[in-house]
């Protein structure tokens, strides 16, 4: 009942923001700008500054879970692993960047967002397809969708010459999490910075399940419990006609893997799963344009991960003893050039070269090495109203193993994009001051990704001769501003796309003659249908400012693997067919509060889609408010945060029960 009386509250929400001239006037180095974003010829929703600090979330995970035609699965609370799939092609179709370089994991292809804090994080992005910009690395163009996270960028002055954000933050399931963040300007051109935070948390909440006599109970949600360490260093400079960044970041986790709530014996759930993380990366970007018609973009990384896995009978007897070390090494470098010819013409080269090696204690184990070349040839054009862009992508990807025969050997492929968009001649209404304008786009693309070291080598059900796992995207979509000069409605944005994705030679694990050995095959055929929407909309009313976004998806994903299976056309698991979120954030004077929502509709648990397998829609709700205090030359922020508002009970993944009303209490000291 609390989900339908929701949505109708749920048809606006926020591009969070705050009023300008107040925040000027207490903390200078917040820059508040216009909610329009620039008409993009590929999709591109965007959260960014105080957008995020206003949201009751903690990890990047939670925040992509507002942009339209994202599924995140959350395995429970603040320990569980969370990943995201976009449009439904699967989280291995989706490319994680962080500040310009891809974030890698050759052993299984999955990214933890959940292991990223927003804490020092300015833009969070996700591109459907690629990147507008042509001038960009190969990797770039090497995913059907792709997240791009960047963290702040120093703006200092000869008058301010460091920053400094003490932070602090507390609240349910005994977690503590401070951080800290110093940024100092060391010359006209340099500037440094540090950030630090530490999170530790029991994970323990309390949740419902059914007994089996029909009636609910109450138990604790155990093996929760998380120990992380982040500590991020960077040096940014300016160049003539240029900028260059270096980067390290370190992360040191513990943590307990809650598990499935499936009893083992009356009234009692055990988990004792563990899990270390430890990882490691230095990255660097050099951007330069020599000419007003040439220039170049440097990318180089090396970073190290190690993983280990623990899993013990003796404390768990669900489990068989596992106690699993793995090491992956990765090297990457890129070069990407940009020439333009013509005024309303350019054209871009870029190459990349990556190795990754992985080392495990596994017995039998190949100890795979992997070697990828990726060349992309782009051109831009633009004529007047109408924007052009194509691509073409070659990967080169060739596999060595210590084990004779035992390497999936090489594969080359080519993979083509393009996109259109044509903006319609903008109107203008002198009486009413109305501004609009109205742009539309279109685009296609086929890529693929390659079968992760675990799908090919992992003991037992690895499979060499697999292929790589191909999409083919449709889209079309417009977008249409409206702004007014006189009216306590500023500004509208509505975007709306449809598309169809294909997914060919999907990868998944089949049974062998030995139930308990499974191998990876070639087997799977995905549809998908879809649509998103957005709807964006600033608001000033006297002193009070009102920022408002909304967002929708519908998703048919239909499994066409087999056409003599009863179960053909199925939705996908853990599809929903609709899914909205909204947010609506008001600000007067030093004050802020925000209101976000989710909501996501019936699915199913299997490609079955029968009863045993349906899922009840959810729905939450968190608010927030925000209070700015300044004591010259200081100030502090106070935030307070209630999430879960009306103590829903959900699943995301089944038997992975969430978090029932939770609160949180937030202190940064900002000098």
């Amino acid at each position: 009942m609390v989900c339908v009386a929701l949505l109708a509250l749920a048809t606006l929400c926020c591009k969070a923001s705050v009023n300008a001239d107040t925040l000027t006037s207490i903390i200078d180095e917040v820059t508040v700008t216009a909610p329009r974003v620039r008409r993009e010829i590929i999709p591109v929703q965007q959260l960014g500054g105080e957008s995020l600090r206003q949201l009751s979330v903690h990890s990047v995970a939670d925040a992509i879970r507002y942009f339209a035609g994202v599924q995140i699965k959350d395995y429970g609370g603040i320990g569980g692993l969370k990943t995201v799939n976009v449009r439904s092609l699967g989280t291995n179709h989706t490319g994680v960047f962080y500040d310009g370089v891809q974030l890698g994991n050759a052993q299984n292809g999955q990214i933890d967002l959940g292991r990223f804090s927003l804490d020092n994080m300015e833009t969070l992005q996700l591109y459907n397809g690629q990147k507008s910009t042509i001038h960009q690395t190969a990797k770039d163009y090497s995913s059907a969708s792709a997240i791009y996270m960047q963290t702040r960028k120093p703006t200092l002055t000869d008058d301010k010459r460091h920053h400094i954000n003490i932070g602090v933050k507390a609240g349910s399931f005994d977690t503590y999490n401070p951080s800290f963040l110093w940024e100092q300007r060391l010359s006209e051109q340099v500037s440094a910075q540090v950030s630090a935070e530490y999170m530790t948390t029991s994970g323990e909440y309390k949740y419902r399940y059914a007994k089996k006599n029909g009636y609910d109970t109450t138990a604790v949600r155990k093996n929760g419990d998380v120990e992380a360490l982040r500590v991020e260093t960077a040096l940014l400079g300016t160049l003539h006609r240029g900028e260059w960044r270096a980067k390290f970041y370190y992360y040191d986790s513990e943590r307990g893997f809650p598990g499935a709530v499936v009893r083992e014996e009356p009234g009692k759930f055990r988990h004792q799963d563990r899990q270390w993380d430890t990882s490691t990366f230095l990255q660097g970007s050099w951007r330069k344009r020599f000419t007003d018609r040439y220039a170049l973009l440097l990318n180089g990384k090396v970073a190290h991960d190690y993983l280990h896995y623990l899993s013990d009978p003796r404390l768990d007897v669900t489990t068989m003893y596992t106690d699993n070390h793995y090491r992956q090494t990765e090297a990457y470098l890129s070069a990407s050039h940009l020439y333009s010819p013509l005024s309303w013409m350019s054209l871009s080269l870029a190459n990349d070269v990556q190795y990754n090696y992985l080392d495990a204690n596994l017995v039998n184990f190949v100890y795979p090495t992997r070697w990828t070349v990726l060349t992309s040839l782009a051109t831009s054009i633009s004529a007047g109203d109408l924007s052009a862009q194509a691509s073409l992508l070659h990967t080169f990807v060739d596999d060595h193993t210590r084990m004779t025969s035992s390497a999936a050997g090489h594969k080359s492929v080519l993979t083509p994009t393009i996109a259109l968009s044509y903006k319609m001649p903008s109107s203008y209404d002198e009486p009413t001051t109305l501004h609009s304008a109205l742009a539309l786009r279109a685009f296609y693309k086929r890529i693929f990704r390659m079968p992760t070291f675990n799908d090919l080598y992992y003991t037992f059900i690895g499979n060499k001769a697999l292929k790589p796992e191909y999409t083919t995207q449709y889209n079309l979509g417009f977008t249409y501003d409206l702004t007014w000069e006189d009216s306590s409605l500023r500004s509208l944005q509505w975007q709306v796309d449809g598309y169809h994705n294909v997914v060919k030679d999907k990868i998944v694990a089949m049974p062998t003659s030995n139930q308990f050995r499974w191998t990876m095959m070639n087997f799977g055929l995905c549809h998908i249908w879809g649509l998103d929407t957005s709807l964006k909309a600033q608001w000033q009313v006297g002193k009070v400012g009102l920022f408002t976004t909304g967002t929708y998806t519908f998703n048919r994903a239909m499994d066409h693997t087999d056409r003599t299976s009863e179960f053909y056309g199925g939705q996908l698991p853990y599809i929903p067919w609709h899914a909205l979120s909204a947010i609506v954030t008001a600000t007067y004077g030093a004050w802020s509060a925000n209101y976000s929502f989710i909501y996501t509709g019936e699915r199913y648990e299997a490609s079955a889609n029968i009863p045993e397998n349906y899922s009840k829609p959810w729905c939450t709700s968190d608010l927030s408010l925000t209070r700015l205090i300044a004591l010259h030359p200081y100030t502090l922020r106070l935030t307070i945060e209630v999430n879960n508002l009306f103590n829903q009970q959900y699943e995301v993944v089944q038997c992975y029960p969430m978090p029932g009303t939770n609160f949180n209490v937030k202190l940064n000291f900002i000098l």
